[in-house]
This record gives C-alpha cells, structure tokens and sequence, in this order.
C-alpha cells in the first residue's frame, strides 16, 4: 500500500508537534538513540531501466519505483487514494484559485540544505520551465504563482479553479528536489549554451517572461537536467551512490532522515529484462525481489516454498492504441471495426491467464467516475467486415504495431491481435522496441498501432483519461493515440474544474460514453500487479501503483 510507513509517522508526528514546537525531539523509528537497525542489503530485480533519475526528466513507471525512494511530495495517498501528508503537514483551499500548504520543519535534503517553501517554490517553477521541457508539465500546467509566505508557509495559485490538486502533487512530478542542486543544474545549462548570464539572472529573466527568456530558454534546454541525473539529491529515505544506465542503480540507507532511519542499510535496483531471468534470479537468491512476474509464471512461482507472490489491484489500464491522425485509423468505423475483432475475454485468459479484470474504458474500480454499467464493443467479427466495408477497406491494409520489446505479455497480445485482424485481410507487422525508444518513437508518432498501459498515478479521474486523450496532450506527454476531439476537451475541461463530487462523477461518466463510441484504444484490462519476493524479505510494501516502501524492509 501507498506510503503505508508514512501515514503511521504523520500521526506519531501531528501528536508530537501537539506537545512540543520542535520537531527535532520526534524519536526516529529505527531504533534507541535514532540509530538505525540493520535490515540488510537488498536486491530487486525490474525488466527495464529507469529512464531518468530527475523527477521531472521522464513520466514512465520503471523510473519512478527508482525515484520513490530518494524523493518525496508535499502531500501523498493512503491504501482508500485519499490524500494524507508528507512534506506538508497540512493544507487549505483558501479559495476557488488559492491553496496554502503548511511544511514540516526540520527537514534536510541529503546535501544538508534545508527543505523550506524556497525549495518548494524551485521545484514547481523549473517543472514548468520550458527550458526544462517536462514531459510532466502538464501535471500542474494550471498552476500560476508559487509565493513564499514564509520559511514553512507556501501558497499555490491556479489560473483556474482545479479540484484535484492535491492528487497532482502526489505525483512524482510533486516530489522535491534539492533547491541548491536545481541552482547549480541551472547554472551548468546557462555555462554550456555560452549565455552570460548567472543564475538569478536567468530567474530574473524567467519572472518577467517575453521574448528573453524565451530565447535563453531554447539554449539552455538540451542541458537541462545534466547535474541532476548525475547527482540526484532529495528528502527521501534513500540516497543515491551510483548509477550505470542499462544495468543498475544503487542507493544507500539515509541514516539522518527526517522520519527516522530505514531499516534497510542499500537497494540495488538491477534491469533483467528477460522474464525467464529474472525468475531464475528470485529462485537462486541472486535478488531478494523481482518485479513484473507475468501471469503465466503465477503457478511456478505460487508452488515454490521459498518466495512469496505479492497480487496487488491496481487503478491502471492496459490498451491498444491507434494513431488516430493516420490512415486508415482517423475513420473511426476502422478502429470501431479493429476494436470488435478483438477477443477481450480469450486475450484476458490466453495471454494474462485471467489476472487483472476486463475494461470498458480507462477508468478503473475505485476511481470517481468508474461505471460499472458502460459496456464496450463486444467481439463480433461479423460487425468488423461490415464496418471496414463501410469504410472502404474490405479488402483489408497493411500497418504496423509497435510493443515494448521487454513484456511478454504485450507481444503475445499483439500476436493474438495479428492473427485475429489476418483474417480480415489486414496485414499486421509487429515492431518490437527498447523501451526507451519505444516511449520516444509512440511520442513523436512513428506508429501505426501500439500496446501501453496508464498508472494514473493520481488516483483522480482527469489523471485517468486527459494525459492519454486530452488534444493539449498528444504527443510524448500521454496522448500517443493524436487523438483530438473538441466535445471530450470540454468534458474534460469542465471535469478538472468542477469542485462537487457528484457532478465530477457524471462529466468522466459522460467522457468515457463518448471514448467508447470514438474508440481511440481498446481497452483491454485494468490489470493485476504481480511481484515476487524471497521469504526473507520482511516489511516490504506495495501500493496499487506499483511503486515499493522499502522503508521498513528487512532481509535476512
């Protein structure tokens, strides 16, 4: 579960600060005299790399399980998704357009610089830089003003009211890096594009916008981030050592962390990204953990007495998405047609041995706006010829479906989908592509076809379909589908801005009607998280996301 270790620390902290203004006084959980107790070295296994060790390098899964655990948010969630504190003790939604977050006190990045609302300002100012480009921008796009009230108080303003703030910066784009390193990254981005200039300068620049900083800005981008890929540095209950790229990333227990020291003295996040591997991996201890069993290992790995198969629910979806801005897939009857053709249940239970639970649109159980009773496009191949007939491609087409070449899962999905579209005289060529590339390739639209999943790493409905529907999103920030539709930008325009519960519900129940008719993806499953463990690996937890606490991890 979510930053289960977390919750409890909040109310042993919330009572303590009810006794005492200092917070220095709070007893560190690992142990008499806050030294820590050993949990020992850990190792765990992952099918691919991080792709960026900076919070606001890259939007993908396999880096934030990485970055979790050196950065933290002001605000996280709980196991029910609700929103509980991290870095802010408290908030207040002081008007449509205004949010105030109180800070811990007391806390210190692990290059000793405190954490304070300067470093809180920094952060959301550089993700919305577009010196520095994020693919997560758009996570808090809405936000305007970010003023220091004073060293604890922070204040957020937003151009337009936005319900679901909080749930944004619970996201890893929210998490807080080191305030001098953000400077010193600045300053190297500044020296390499020859600008003269220091860094306030440049923030000087950057306040009062125009054409300046716009031009300092496109020099500077293609260094932005260098010194913080290099040298990450948060708050967080781990701290980076070392890092090769395609191979291993290792961390180091933070003994002088502000909720006390972990019990876990290093984790060594390796990439095996043969599942076989990593299986044989967990079976002769070479790793303690091993993410991403796939379901058709579930029995192996249930039978053997030595390690344990860790089955999280998840709020994500997995889908089939078309390049909607490409022939033949900008008819929607073709993707209507493509979209009948598919078997879910067959797929569900051929491929994903009926783990995870069938989906008719991207919103998962739990989520505000998931609707039990939206049915999708049943399996009817009849229906498919009709379609394409009308569309005039009866004779079928060639076209090209790009997966990640590390899941399994995926390329079996995409064969099973090949053969299934063969027989309507459509012609599929599988793409298979380093994961990387592939986010770089769907981003810039060098497919036909593709098969992804969505986290909605927020837990909020506008998380759940804007990155991947939204028109202002297409492209490498979610939208891989180049879908653009005028009527579903206003619901979910009108979504993010609306503050009752009740009404929200209907505006994404309405969005997902309009998503199932346009059919810019199938979706197939909102799946299952299957991980594995030796049993000597105590204390570990995992949240529907499927992001790890290693925070109370012990291993034998």
């Amino acid at each position: 579960m979510k930053h289960f270790w977390k919750i409890l620390l909040m109310g042993v902290f919330v009572m303590a600060l009810a006794a005492c203004t200092d917070d220095s006084e709070v007893e560190p959980e690992g142990g008499e005299g806050g030294e820590a107790a050993s949990g020992g070295d850990m190792t765990l296994a992952f099918p691919s790399d991080a792709v960026s060790m900076d919070p606001h390098g890259s939007n993908d899964v396999p880096s934030e399980q990485v970055r979790d655990t050196i950065y933290e948010p002001l605000v996280t969630q709980d196991e029910n998704l609700e929103i509980v504190p991290a870095l802010a003790s408290e908030w207040e939604h002081k008007d449509d357009t205004t949010w105030e977050f109180t800070l811990q006190e007391g806390v210190k990045f692990h290059d000793g610089s405190a954490f304070n609302a300067e470093a809180v300002k920094a952060n959301i100012d550089r993700l919305l830089d577009p010196a520095m480009a994020s693919p997560r921008a758009f996570l808090l796009e809405m936000v305007t003003e970010v003023n220091v009230i004073d060293e604890h108080t922070v204040e957020i303003v937003t151009e337009y009211p936005f319900a679901p703030l909080p749930g944004h910066l619970s996201h890893g784009a929210g998490k807080m890096i080191s305030k001098d390193l953000i400077d010193e990254d600045y300053q190297n981005a500044i020296d390499e594009a020859g600008l003269d200039m220091t860094v306030e300068g440049y923030y000087e620049l950057r306040a009062d916008g125009g054409s300046e900083h716009e031009e300092a800005a496109d020099a500077m981008g293609q260094y932005m981030g260098t010194v913080v890929e290099q040298n990450p540095v948060g708050t967080g209950y781990m701290k980076f050592e070392s890092r090769t790229p395609g191979e291993s990333t290792s961390l180091v227990a933070n003994e002088d962390y502000w909720g006390g020291a972990p019990n876990i003295d290093s984790a060594t996040f390796k990439v095996v990204s043969e599942t076989g591997s990593r299986l044989a991996e967990l079976e002769t201890g070479s790793s303690d953990f091993i993410a991403q069993v796939e379901s058709s290992n579930i029995q192996r790995v249930e039978e053997n007495e030595n390690v344990t198969l860790e089955r999280t629910d998840s709020v994500s979806i997995d889908y089939i998405g078309f390049n909607t801005q490409k022939e033949p897939f900008d008819d929607k009857r073709v993707r209507q047609a493509i979209t009948h053709a598919f078997d879910k249940e067959a797929v569900l239970s051929g491929v994903y041995n009926d783990s995870g639970t069938p989906a008719a649109a991207p919103l998962a159980p739990g989520v505000l706006g998931y609707d039990e009773n939206l049915e999708g496009p049943e399996y009817d191949m009849d229906k498919a010829r009709e379609l394409l007939a009308e569309a005039g491609y009866e004779d079928g087409f060639d076209v090209n479906l790009m997966v990640n070449d590390d899941n399994p899962e995926r390329i079996d999905m995409a064969v099973w989908l090949q053969e299934s579209l063969a027989e309507l005289g459509i012609n599929v060529t599988i793409e298979q592509v380093e994961w990387g590339a592939y986010l770089e390739m769907t981003g810039s639209g060098e497919h036909d076809m593709f098969i992804l999943g969505w986290s909605n790493s927020t837990g909020d409905p506008d998380n759940g379909i804007s990155p991947l529907f939204h028109s202002d999103m297409v492209g490498a920030p979610g939208n891989r589908s180049f879908f653009e539709n005028d009527e579903l930008d206003a619901l979910l325009d009108e979504g993010k801005r609306e503050s009752d519960q009740d009404a929200r519900e209907e505006i994404y129940k309405d969005a997902q009607e309009l998503l199932v008719e346009e059919a810019p993806a199938i979706f197939v499953r909102h799946s299952e998280n299957l991980n594995a463990y030796q049993n000597s690996v105590e204390g570990l937890g995992i949240d529907s996301y499927n992001i790890f606490d290693l925070r109370d991890v012990s291993v034998e």
